[in-house]
């Protein structure tokens, strides 16, 4: 993991198209800002591992299924 500091307005590049920028810092709270293409999907990891959790389950549930249609 590559950890960097910055200040409230400074902004990283990730991939020459994402900014990712520090609009506020209050307590233990941070701020931030994501500009990327729209076609470049941008989640919170737990709502990310929310979809990734609710793929794996129709992956299952349409193997199974394809698994009794064969007998």
């Amino acid at each position: 993991m590559l950890a960097l500091t910055r200040k409230k307005g400074e902004s990283l590049v990730i991939n020459n198209n994402i900014e990712v920028t520090v609009l506020e810092i209050r307590g233990d709270q941070v701020k931030i800002g994501i500009s990327a293409p729209k076609e470049v999907p941008v989640y919170r990891k737990e709502v990310y591992l929310q979809i990734e959790q609710e793929n794996k389950a129709a992956v299952s549930a349409e193997a199974l299924e394809a698994l009794k249609n064969l007998f």
